[in-house]
């Protein structure tokens, strides 16, 4: 019976390799971060945005962050060309109508007759970790959604940078790239030649997890590298062990990378939310935190941390530069055509279309496998 069952699974997750995964969006029913808050000033408002929906974010002089759609409902231009009056409304740059926090309108200037006004979109809003949240989904199911534990931000342990590129690919290729290490190869340049050893994995209803260690076979370690973790030595051009464990995780929709030692303890946790933009949601805005935990003298991490700026963006851009290729190729033989063998980004293809929703904008329908229902 548990030998059908595997083989039942392992058939469902082949039929869902069928399902164009490039033409399924993200659930709208998470909390997604739209800004970084410092963005956000006081007395101003800020366009973001999810998918093909436009937000504006308003920052009142008094009183928490909230978020509206961003068009006027009198003749739908960008509230967030408007300006933020000393009540704490958002007033339209074209007519002066003005919105509060609720997303009604308060006043039509030019009319002293009340309810004249069309209310707007409201969403829920939230801040934390130096970012701000927006729930573009139901917002009726926004208080039980819990917002993301976010790398070690509030951890005075560690120190944290922020980075928030975007991208011009589907947001499901940067869950792939970051979950598969076995594209070691592809970061040679940075980080010398580097096998990737799988050392496991772990499935739930809304995760993949992988574990993985490594050795590096030949090249010099890198000196972001070696300030972080110590030096890795040379065993004489022999292929060389390095201990520390690597964990990434994709916890639908976010995405965590966590690194401890040999001893265990985590010495680097990396969160990132993968936001969609666009109809077609191929374009990606990502936020993401990387904290890294503080040596015995701190003062050490901090005159490496230009060091280590330098060399994260030179892997990114790496990365940046081969999904996008991947997106390329997608448009270009209109489809996906990726052929996948490694089981554990089959499971994480399978985590990403039972729990996204299809792309009502796609040409050609999924598979009815990636039907939630």
């Amino acid at each position: 019976m548990q030998v059908a069952t595997q083989t039942q699974q392992e058939n469902q997750e082949d039929l869902m390799l069928h399902c164009d995964l490039r033409q399924v969006d993200c659930d709208p029913n998470f909390w997604y971060p739209v800004a970084w808050s410092a963005k956000v000033k006081h007395g101003k408002a800020f366009a973001a945005r999810y998918g093909e929906q436009p937000i504006v974010l308003v920052r009142p002089n008094h009183g928490p962050i909230y978020a509206l759609e961003d068009r006027c409902a009198h003749r739908q231009v960008p509230l967030s060309k408007g300006v933020v009056d000393k009540e704490g409304c958002i007033k339209c740059c074209y007519h002066g109508w003005a919105f509060d926090n609720r997303g009604q309108c308060v006043t039509v200037p030019y009319l002293s007759r009340e309810d004249v006004g069309r209310p707007v979109r409201v969403y829920p809003c939230r801040e934390k970790g130096g970012l701000v949240f927006v729930f573009p989904g139901d917002p009726a199911l926004a208080d039980k959604v819990p917002l993301p534990n976010l790398a070690q931000v509030d951890n005075p342990e560690y120190k944290t940078r922020q980075f928030s590129p975007r991208l011009k690919c589907h947001y499901t290729f940067m869950h792939e790239n970051l979950m598969d290490m076995n594209h070691q190869f592809l970061h040679r340049r940075q980080m010398g030649y580097i096998n990737a050893r799988f050392l496991g994995q772990e499935k739930g209803d809304n995760f993949v997890e992988a574990r993985y260690s490594f050795a590096r076979s030949r090249g010099k370690q890198p000196l972001a590298e070696r300030l972080i973790f110590g030096p890795h030595y040379d065993l004489e051009g022999r292929e060389q062990p390095i201990e520390e464990v690597v964990s990434i995780r994709t916890t639908y929709p976010y995405q965590t990378l966590q690194i401890h030692d040999k001893d265990g303890d985590l010495v680097m946790d990396l969160w990132a939310c993968y936001l969609p933009i666009g109809k077609t949601q191929h374009i990606t805005q990502a936020f993401g935190l990387l904290s890294v935990k503080k040596p015995q003298f701190a003062f050490l991490l901090d005159l490496a941390w230009p060091v280590l700026g330098v060399f994260t963006h030179r892997i990114f851009e790496e990365d940046r530069e081969i999904v996008e290729m991947e997106q390329k190729a997608w448009r270009e033989l209109g489809g996906d055509h990726n052929i996948e063998v490694f089981p554990v980004i089959k499971k994480l293809r399978h985590l990403l279309a039972t729990h996204g929703v299809p792309n009502p904008y796609a040409h050609r329908c999924c598979d009815k496998s990636c039907d939630k229902s």
